[in-house]
């Protein structure tokens, strides 16, 4: 089984650009590009949060457009620079949204049972899980011994980044930690928000970040430094499961790069 993994797409309405420079409609859709030109194609796709950069319904709209000639499921969780309501408005036919409330559901009939999280406080840009979805959490994972990825937005870690280790998850962590530990089943927990490819050994399991597929954050792991951004390569994660092995990830770059070609 093979898991693509997007995040932090930061859609503006068509034609508008983030910061007023930088074209992540176009960087999403070369995205959707890559993914369909896989081989082996994944069988799904996740996009970790902040789908879209105001919550606003017109950028919705122009995500459901861009995201349309994926050519497998795609499963949506929000990020901080989303709005739940406007979310599942805009992608009624995704039905493994609920109706209301947090947008959190498992995803059932892989060979790894999928566990969303949602993390979002609204106007805010840490993320939080309080303790009713800590509890939704905790009865979902009761149900099942099954190898079971979580994949949410806000990281429950700290990765050297100051300014983003400030807007982490920063309520829940300790009985998220708690949780993971008690079952021995959660193969991988991943994330977004931080803008770039990231992996630690976190509560008795691996966690891991994935890149955005516009604008990445600047790799400044000095204290106290203030949040920058760099147009490095846009990317995305591979999780492949393999059996006897278990998750393994790449980082797989988006654009049109020399190659492949022989090493002799």
């Amino acid at each position: 089984m093979l898991i693509a993994q997007i995040s932090d797409m930061h859609l503006k309405g068509e034609g508008e650009l983030l910061y007023g420079r930088v074209d992540t409609t176009e960087f999403l859709e070369r995205a959707v590009a890559h993914v369909n030109a896989l081989d082996p194609r994944p069988d799904i796709v996740l996009a970790t949060g902040d789908l879209v950069d105001n919550g606003r319904p017109e950028q919705y709209a122009n995500l459901k457009r861009v995201l349309a000639p994926l050519e497998m499921p795609v499963f949506l969780i929000p990020g901080n620079h989303d709005a739940r309501d406007a979310l599942r408005q805009a992608f009624p036919e995704h039905g493994y949204l609920p109706s209301d409330g947090f947008l959190q559901y498992t995803v059932e009939g892989l060979p790894v049972r999928l566990i969303a999280l949602d993390t979002l406080v609204p106007g805010k840009g840490h993320g939080e899980l309080c303790r009713v979805r800590l509890d939704w959490l905790e009865a979902r994972l009761a149900e099942s011994d099954r190898p079971t990825l979580l994949f949410m937005h806000h990281p429950p870690f700290e990765c050297g980044i100051s300014y983003l280790d400030g807007a982490r998850l920063n309520e829940g962590g300790q009985r998220l930690s708690e949780l993971v530990r008690a079952h021995g089943n959660i193969e991988r927990v991943m994330c977004g928000h931080v803008h770039r490819p990231i992996q630690v050994r976190w509560a008795g399991t691996m966690a891991s970040i994935a890149p955005s597929t516009a604008h990445q954050a600047t790799l400044d792991l000095r204290p106290g430094v203030g949040l920058s951004m760099k147009m490095e390569p846009p990317g995305i994660a591979l999780h492949q499961w393999r059996e006897g092995t278990g998750l393994v990830t790449h980082l797989s770059y988006v654009g049109n790069y020399d190659g492949p070609r022989p090493f002799r």
